[in-house]
């Protein structure tokens, strides 16, 4: 498949989960703003061809700061094609399926998302070996639900939606199986890039990994020496009406409660909490110091972690995520 040298790169844009379309009407704004994206947490940045300044905005961040993974945007021809591969560009997104500019991507060696909405549009993709692509518009074009109707017949494709996603649903296309990463300008408004407010866009960027994370406390695990002591301690819970399920290594009183058939990771317990992807949050919460103890890595029957503890403890507590 033409693709596959490029797993890498696609991979790197699913740990981000989030891609920064962004329109720069001043190229002099290009390097401020890529470091304001990366202090925010995001790697990643898509400069579309929507102004007069975007060749020279991707020549600048592609040369002042070469650690941002940069992608060309709205590339709707075969000479933009070729001025953003010029410039810098990494990728190329096109609103749309263009076969010209995707056979001319394939064979300059170029990863593309081309835009889709339709089943005749995925197949074409498939048809050149490409199984990631954009969906665009994504709200305008079936949003979520449009996405699990093609998680049927094209089980093999991951999309990047675009178009319409926002802070308040955000989650509910990234905890979908087929979605890499998500595309969208709602922290880089326009307004933000042209006055230079850098802090208040790495603000918005931080709000926006945390939230694309999507963690919730689901359980408090408490250690007990042994299954004895876990039954001893249940029964005392169930005086606050709580039920018990005996399991093989732990005792859960509901669902908010793990009493622990021995004494594991931390010193009192553990913290259970879900996310939208345990690989993408182990990244995440790398930055503040926690590493992943990966003696403790469980995984689904398609190869996504679905438990893994992290160290150091937390008031006692170890840190347990569970992939949603």
């Amino acid at each position: 498949m033409p693709f596959e040298k490029h797993e890498k790169l696609f991979a790197s844009i699913g740990q981000a989960g989030l891609v920064p379309v962004i329109k720069i009407e001043d190229a002099s704004k290009a390097e401020g703003l890529a470091n304001a994206l990366l202090a925010g947490g995001i790697g990643v940045a898509e400069v579309t061809f929507r102004s007069q300044s975007a060749e020279e905005a991707m020549r600048i961040i592609a040369e002042k700061v070469p650690q941002m993974l940069l992608g060309a945007g709205t590339v709707i021809n075969l000479e933009l094609a070729k001025k953003a591969k010029a410039a810098g560009a990494k990728f190329l997104v096109s609103p749309g399926f263009n076969p010209a500019v995707v056979d001319w991507a394939i064979e300059n060696d170029i990863p593309i998302f081309p835009g889709v909405c339709t089943p005749s549009d995925i197949e074409q993709g498939l048809a050149r070996g490409l199984k990631t692509l954009k969906f665009f518009p994504a709200e305008a074009s079936g949003g979520v639900d449009m996405l699990k109707n093609f998680a049927g017949p094209f089980s093999q494709v991951k999309f990047m939606p675009t178009g319409g996603i926002n802070a308040e649903n955000l989650q509910s296309y990234i905890k979908l199986k087929n979605v890499l990463a998500v595309g969208g300008s709602w922290m880089v408004k326009p307004e933000l890039v042209d006055n230079g407010r850098w802090d208040e866009i790495t603000s918005e960027c931080s709000k926006a990994v945390a939230a694309l994370q999507g963690f919730k406390l689901i359980h408090v695990g408490l250690n007990t020496p042994d299954k004895d002591a876990a039954l001893a301690a249940s029964r005392m819970l169930e005086i606050f009406g709580m039920t018990t399920k005996v399991g093989n290594s732990s005792t859960f009183m509901d669902r908010e409660i793990e009493l622990m058939h021995k004494m594991y990771l931390g010193a009192n317990g553990h913290l259970g909490f879900s996310c939208n992807s345990v690989e993408r949050a182990l990244g995440y919460l790398e930055r503040f110091g926690f590493k992943p103890v990966e003696s403790t890595f469980a995984y689904t029957d398609d190869k996504r972690l679905k438990v893994a503890y992290l160290a150091p403890e937390v008031a006692g507590f170890a840190i347990h995520l569970v992939l949603a």
